[in-house]
């Protein structure tokens, strides 16, 4: 059975799950997919065309799947979707997408979004993500697997961040940042390798070793086209996602590496 509580507003045409708690006060627009065992606390908004996966929790003052921040948005009925098992903190907020891209915002699975985390419209949100205090996206942005942003930091529209790249708090990233990386500043530079996240993911040392010193000679040598090259065999995971990673097509650029 759900749990409504009698002073939330439901609009027409929703599909609610098994097991939903919605808390007081809040309002589910038109057109809302709602999955089971979501708990939507108080004072929550949800808009129209909004796709809620599983257990995923969501508390006081979000508000999900407005429209977006852009002034080209001429009200196409574009989406939000989000899987299973996230948490939403007091003040997230997420948009739908627009005709300007696939006019879907994807947001994936088991991630932790803190207090004012905003996810502009267009973004791809990979699964097992930490987005610290006021993270902030651009629109269009791509987050892959497992990456972190600290807080209040945000991150220049069209921009790739790589899987289990760290960005330290305070940041203002302009450029694609790689997999596995440290970036930091105002204009976010590389300065490492996540040592202490790949260390949690269980890879091993000569693995980092390995990856650290790939990622110092790609940078730094006569070219990133001509040192990749050297690694095109190369059985070390952690290598092959960077190479993966450096094969996309970039709108913004590398961020820059330093030493």
């Amino acid at each position: 059975m759900n749990n409504v509580h009698r002073t939330a507003i439901v609009g027409k045409n929703c599909r609610i799950g098994k097991n939903v708690k919605i808390g007081p006060h809040t309002i589910i627009e038109d057109n809302v997919k709602i999955g089971n065992d979501n708990i939507i606390k108080s004072s929550v908004y949800i808009g129209s065309n909004t796709d809620i996966g599983n257990a995923n929790i969501f508390f006081p003052f979000c508000s999900i799947g407005t429209v977006p921040q852009d002034l080209k948005y001429k009200g196409e009925k574009s989406r939000l979707i989000i899987g299973n098992k996230n948490t939403f903190r007091e003040h997230c907020t997420a948009n739908i997408g627009t005709e300007g891209d696939r006019m879907e915002t994807i947001i994936g699975n088991s991630s932790l979004f803190m207090t004012g985390s905003h996810i502009a419209h267009d973004c791809v949100v990979g699964d097992s993500t930490i987005f610290a205090n006021q993270a902030t996206l651009g629109g269009h942005v791509h987050i892959d697997d497992f990456a972190v942003i600290g807080g209040i930091s945000a991150v220049h529209q069209f921009c790739k961040i790589g899987k289990l790249a760290m960005i330290g708090g305070m940041s203002a990233v302009e450029h694609d940042v790689i997999p596995y990386s440290l970036a930091i500043g105002n204009r976010a530079k590389i300065v490492g390798v996540n040592i202490v996240g790949l260390k949690r993911a269980q890879f091993t040392k000569n693995e980092i070793r390995e990856y650290s010193k790939s990622v110092e000679k790609i940078f730094t040598g006569s070219s990133i086209k001509n040192e990749k090259l050297s690694y095109a065999t190369t059985k070390n995971k952690l290598i092959r996602d960077l190479l993966s990673f450096l094969d996309k097509k970039s709108l913004r650029g590398l961020c820059k590496y330093e030493r």
